[in-house]
């Protein structure tokens, strides 16, 4: 494995641009000021960036605007053509992009990378979407006319992206956006800047025109956002977070009546029943609880075990995350990073404490690594007890909560009993049971002897206080597109 070097690390940030990224331009926030990127793993400053102000932010949306009347024309094959060679250069860059993500996320290198094969394949795919936006046409029932349809790109697009997945989250939603034919403005999360930067470098690089990507940081995201979501220039607001900010968005957004996404929270349970693969259900949860060290909306939340197998699975399942090695995420051996800050480090203490006041057991880990970042020992938690908030709030974090069940209604109840419904997970050899399970959980989407859902061909998105619409898929294509009827007289 290769270590990675204080010079690499200055190089790799020395080559981001560190401005905003407005109408094909780079350009200082028009006050001057700039903010700070924080390496998770130190605590120490990595690089300062332009710190927009909402001039800059309603300059973002009028080069969207203005672009949008002609790239709205641009042949469907030519956006393609754009999203194929964003992706060919996102590839080549791997190892580029992957080392700004750890820089400022934290994550591991083998995560990042990971990261930027998932980000680049949702550029191959709407590469391919591009060309395949159709109407249709048929004769009207009363025979005397006909009926003709076709789908167009909304419009300028606002989209507020997170920090857990700095990179994928942006492709998620821009591929679709440009291959409908939609200008965007992206407001990145003040933590994770430098991904999104990149991002828009390799889409100019691409030759995407101007105007049409514009990335937009800054420290204040309400001052920023809600002048452009008043705007009536805006058409689509897309935004993944936290549901209590998805709530305020979505209220502000009544005024416009603008198209909505939201992926907001999770509490994502994971289901092992007696008859399951034992070895496939642990690999499973490994990658649903540990995948991005928990800090990730899909991260399952409660693991619900049969009671029958249940200490096996627990003893198991602490010994592998136990196990893990934590360390700044440039270290050649790290398997579990640092959480993006000190807060979210005392979050999950809270939640952990709050458990074991409770009664919960700690099998391993149970508190915060002392020294400097913000680290959080990966954790298993049996005996969790029912009112513990750590079964009902977002974790975000590396522990894992266990709890029992006796037999199927129950362990449906138990998943359901969540304002959530984004993801759940299900362990089981029987066909028929998980097919009943699977319809009867209330989630947007289920991972069946797997842990981990995402795809790029697939349509990603929740039910319940977890959101609605959907990135990925056929489906995320139509987010961006609206529908034009035309009423054709052909009676003689």
């Amino acid at each position: 494995m290769t270590t990675i070097s204080v010079t690499d690390e200055s190089s790799a940030l020395e080559t981001v641009e560190r401005r905003l990224f407005i109408g094909g331009q780079w350009r200082d926030a028009s006050s001057g000021a700039t903010m700070a990127v924080e390496d998770p793993a130190t605590g120490q400053t990595l690089v300062e960036v332009a710190d927009a102000t909402a001039e800059d932010a309603e300059a973002a949306l009028a080069a969207a605007d203005e672009a949008f009347a002609s790239f709205r024309l641009i042949a469907p094959r030519e956006r393609g053509e754009i999203l194929r060679r964003a992706y060919e250069l996102m590839t080549e860059r791997t190892e580029h992009l992957a080392l700004i993500m750890t820089l400022e996320m934290g994550k591991p290198l083998a995560e990042s990378r990971g990261e930027v094969a998932y980000a680049a394949s949702y550029l191959r795919w709407y590469a391919e979407e591009a060309v395949r936006i159709n109407g249709r046409f048929q004769t009207a029932e009363n025979g005397g006319s006909r009926v003709l349809t076709m789908r167009q790109g909304v419009g300028p697009c606002l989209f507020i992206t997170p920090w857990n997945f700095p990179l994928a989250m942006g492709t998620r939603k821009v591929a679709p956006a440009i291959a409908a034919g939609c200008t965007v403005v992206v407001k990145p999360a003040k933590q994770t800047p430098l991904s999104m930067l990149a991002m828009a470098q390799v889409f100019e690089d691409a030759g995407l025109p101007a105007g049409v990507l514009n990335v937009v940081c800054g420290s204040s995201s309400g001052s920023l956002m809600a002048p452009l979501i008043a705007d009536p220039r805006l058409r689509k607001l897309s935004f993944t977070g936290s549901t209590a900010v998805g709530r305020q968005l979505i209220a502000q957004s009544a005024e416009q009546i603008l198209r909505v996404s939201m992926e907001l929270g999770g509490n994502a349970p994971l289901i092992v029943f007696d008859d399951a693969d034992l070895d496939v259900a642990l690999d499973g949860a490994m990658v649903a609880k540990m995948r991005n060290g928990g800090e990730a909306c899909t991260s399952a939340n409660r693991i619900l075990v049969q009671d029958s197998i249940a200490d096996e699975f627990a003893t198991r399942l602490a010994e592998r995350i136990g196990s893990l090695v934590v360390a700044r995420g440039t270290e050649p051996d790290a398997q579990a990073g640092p959480l993006i800050d000190g807060v979210a480090v005392a979050s999950v203490k809270e939640l952990v404490d709050d458990a074991v006041a409770g009664g919960a057991k700690v099998l391993c880990g149970g508190a915060p690594i002392e020294g400097d970042g913000h680290f959080f020992a990966p954790t298993v938690l049996v005996n969790v007890p029912d009112h513990a908030r750590i079964l009902s709030e977002e974790i975000f974090g590396p522990v894992a909560p266990i709890r029992t069940f006796a037999n199927e209604q129950e362990a449906i109840e138990a998943a359901n009993a969540t304002e959530y419904g984004l993801v759940a997970y299900l362990f089981t050899r029987d066909l028929a049971r998980a097919l009943r399970v699977s319809e009867a959980l209330e989630t947007g989407m289920i991972g069946l002897n797997q842990g981990m859902v995402s795809n790029a061909g697939a349509p990603f998105g929740g039910v319940k206080q977890s959101g609605y619409g959907r990135e990925g898929g056929h489906e995320g294509l139509d987010e961006y597109l609206t529908t034009k009827y035309l009423a054709i007289n052909v009676a003689e």
